[in-house]
């Protein structure tokens, strides 16, 4: 039952952020309309004083044309002036009109309305308590309380008389002093002193002139009764300004009797600066401002697997599971004092503490043991569990359930998460939505067999970021090599995709494109790093709120700077295809990019050391792994064992650099992804999609030209060595000089051009033409 009613709030939430939520163009209209209405009521109530007694007779035929009405407002006034101050609230009616004018102020110029509520708040109090009190005084003046007003006074004498009628509005009306105003004794006392204090200060300062004047005198005297001539005394005065006793004994405490002006220099104001004045004129940058009408995507285009129904908890697998473990482990003498059963959706986590004198390796080598009792795939042990001191069996449900992405979606941790980057993964063990920030991470490496997950896991990762940024705010590098798998998010291009310039698609599944676009964005990195370095910030984070907050001049080629995440679906084809050429622009991405806001999301179905090498392990601390099918796998992707016992479908492990995390990946199926593609594509884009820095290859010229002016930088190294090697073939330029398939083949075709080897002869290697260095040297000067 608790879980029902937890999916039912989830799926209230959103719809209640969007209900109340006004455009500009409707706070505008709304705002004007209040604040008419509000001038309106001032004018009408202000003529009813003057007017009431010639409307009166007139109130009772409103619909009559003909009858004539003295009001500023006409019939419109004198009913209104009637109905708010004769039988409403009197003259404390006013304060209504002025919070009606007050809030279509609010609206039209679109202030923040927490201070509106308050004012709403503290001025109907007023204006009851204004009523009530004039209701004292009634039967001189009925307008003063209104009917409102004086029945509530009346009311209350009839049960407190009037004495503790009296009470109870003065301490209404100290409530309101101390909390509204905060009037307190101390700062009324405080005040009085300080009045009082001025008082005898200016009264003093009178004395103080006529005696200094007096008292110069005496000193001018005393000093010209010594034997001093002229040029030596020089006191230069005028009536207007008095002396003051210190400067005086200045001039006494000189020895030579020299009087010395002191010149006081007043403390420069403080001048707002620029930033400041633009943020009053204008407020805050807005990044968004452009898609301001941008609208995120509903929760109902994620489909509901699970009904609303949680997990179900099966008592007799649970015992049977339970004394299965239990008689295994007594079977090899192992006693347990205490167990206990964690239900996920996938898995059920059997924590047990064993009896003292157990070595824990012992109980660790059991793990095929506790398989075979259980018959079960994918019994994990850990031993022991981190900061709990027992020792965990994970053993999978007979009956699995789905974690759909509709519910990690909407849970509060992933709707409240106050994070750069926030990822819904999926489902803890103990049935918790677990959410991390790529910005922490910060890239992550996701590795498993075919058909495990990888790309139900990418899809999670978008999603997520999809629910929860802005298209202003993060953009993807998507790279694709099946071609297949990313293809549906070409229709968010231009709210969400970077590319190259000149580029048709956005998502690149050339492996040329992926290495020129790698280069680009390194190029984007070093101009990142070279704004944050003007800025004098550390980060994209710090940079963004100094440009938010209009302190760095757009002039100045400064840019508000959303976050890139490059997502590679397969990295095991680019590293052969293309070797050092990828890994090189990865590996310094992964370096460097971190501070900048450049992300890595790397995915590959081959875990080997060849394709996850050292370089890319160690700036990758985030790891997923799903099902792999051996143990070194599981170890070249988490330096752990583990991922060779999951199940499949979703179930993996993470790391972040410390303890293994076994989760149940969120599923988001393609029709899913295509309804939350469509619905964002179908809405005000952006021009093109965000443009990345264009990238010229070093490379030579790609046909048979013989343009030495196009030629690849190491066109004479691979000359010398197929001249050395007497054998012409792309292979041994790759091996030599560490290159990718794509670029000895042109340069290949380029040493055909110059007549260093001869054309290509199928599968035999081509003939070198050159026969020695000298012979070279002297080809490649005559040119």
């Amino acid at each position: 039952m608790a879980k029902k009613k937890k999916t039912t709030s989830k799926k209230k939430t959103p719809r209640t952020k969007r209900l109340f939520v006004l455009s500009k163009q409707q706070k505008v209209l709304l705002g004007s309309l209040f604040m008419l209405l509000g001038v309106m009521l001032l004018f009408s109530f202000i003529s009813y004083f003057f007017t009431w007694q010639a409307d009166q007779s007139e109130l009772g035929i409103l619909n009559n044309r003909d009858a004539p009405a003295e009001n500023w407002l006409n019939k419109f006034g004198s009913h209104v002036g009637n109905f708010f101050i004769y039988e409403g609230f009197g003259v404390s009616a006013f304060i209504l009109a002025v919070l009606i004018t007050l809030t279509g102020a609010y609206l039209f110029f679109d202030y923040a309305k927490k201070q509106l509520k308050r004012f709403w708040f503290w001025g109907i109090l007023v204006m009851i308590w204004l009523s009530v009190f004039f209701g004292f005084f009634s039967e001189t003046s009925s307008l003063l309380s209104g009917v409102i007003g004086y029945e509530t006074n009346d009311y209350l004498q009839d049960y407190l008389g009037l004495i503790g009628t009296i009470c109870v509005m003065v301490f209404l009306a100290i409530v309101y002093l101390v909390l509204r105003l905060n009037v307190t004794p101390d700062k009324v006392s405080a005040y009085f002193k300080s009045v009082k204090k001025d008082v005898a200060s200016d009264f003093s300062s009178e004395e103080d002139t006529v005696s200094q004047t007096d008292y110069e005198k005496d000193v001018v005297a005393t000093l010209v009764s010594e034997e001093n001539t002229p040029s030596e005394l020089t006191i230069e005065k005028t009536v207007e300004e008095p002396v003051l006793k210190s400067d005086v004994q200045e001039v006494i405490a000189s020895e030579d009797a020299v009087a010395m002006e002191v010149e006081q220099i007043k403390e420069e104001d403080e001048v707002d600066t620029m930033s400041k004045k633009l943020v009053e004129d204008f407020g805050q940058f807005d990044p968004t401002l452009e898609l301001s009408n941008f609208k995120f995507p509903s929760i109902e285009l994620l489909k509901d697997y699970t009904a609303g129904q949680g997990i179900t908890i099966n008592q007799e697998e649970l015992e049977e599971n339970k004394n299965r473990i239990v008689d295994t482990l007594s079977n090899y003498k192992i006693g347990i004092s205490n167990i206990k059963a964690t239900v996920g959706p996938t898995v059920t986590l059997y924590e047990i503490v064993p009896e003292a004198g157990i070595r824990i390796s012992k109980i660790k080598n059991l793990e095929d043991d506790i398989a075979l009792s259980l018959s079960a795939l994918g019994i994990r042990i850990i031993a022991p569990i981190p900061g709990r001191g027992t020792i965990g069996i994970e053993v999978p449900n007979k009956n699995p359930k789905i974690v759909s992405m509709r519910s990690v979606i909407a849970s509060p941790k992933f709707q409240n998460a106050e994070m750069e980057l926030p990822i819904a993964f999926g489902k803890t063990i103990s049935n918790e939505t677990f959410v991390a920030d790529l910005a922490k991470m910060p890239h992550l490496l996701m590795a498993g067999a075919t058909g495990q997950g990888k790309s139900v896991g990418l899809n999670a990762i978008l999603t997520s970021l999809l629910y929860k940024k802005h298209p202003a705010e993060v953009k993807f590098v998507l790279v694709d090599p099946k071609k297949v798998e990313l293809t549906l998010f070409n229709k968010i291009e231009r709210h969400y995709l970077a590319k190259l310039p000149d580029t048709e698609e956005a998502i690149i599944t050339d492996t040329n494109k992926v290495i020129n676009t790698l280069n680009s964005l390194c190029i984007e990195m070093d101009a990142r790093y070279d704004l944050l370095k003007d800025a004098m910030v550390r980060n994209i984070k710090e940079y963004n709120v100094k440009f938010k907050n209009r302190k760095l001049n757009p002039n100045d080629g400064h840019r508000f700077l959303p976050y890139i995440v490059l997502v590679i679906d397969e990295f095991a084809d680019l590293i052969m295809t293309a070797g050092k050429e990828v890994e090189t622009p990865i590996a310094r991405l992964a370096q460097l990019a971190r501070a900048i806001g450049i992300h890595l999301i790397v995915a590959t179905q081959r875990p080997s050391v060849n394709v996850i090498t050292g370089i890319i392990k160690a700036n990758f601390p985030a790891r997923i792994a799903f099902r792999v099918t051996s143990k070194i796998d599981s170890r070249t992707i988490l330096d752990n064992s583990g991922a060779d016992q999951l199940i499949g479908r979703g179930d993996m492990l993470y790391t972040q650099g410390n303890d293994l995390t076994r989760l149940q990946c969120a599923f988001v199926d393609t029709p899913e992804v295509a309804d939350i593609t469509d619905y964002i594509g179908s809405q005000k884009a952006y021009p093109d999609a965000h443009l990345l820095p264009e990238y010229v290859s070093e490379e030579g010229g790609t046909t048979l030209d013989n343009n030495v002016d196009e030629r690849d930088a190491l066109f004479r190294d691979a000359a010398e060595v197929l001249v050395i090697a007497q054998q012409g073939s792309a292979s041994l330029l790759q091996r030599k000089l560490k290159l990718g398939y794509n670029r000895a083949g042109r340069i290949i075709d380029q040493l055909e051009a110059a007549g260093v080897v001869g054309p290509f002869e199928g599968s035999k290697a081509r003939q070198v033409l050159v026969p020695t260095i000298e012979a070279l040297n002297q080809l490649l000067n005559n040119e």
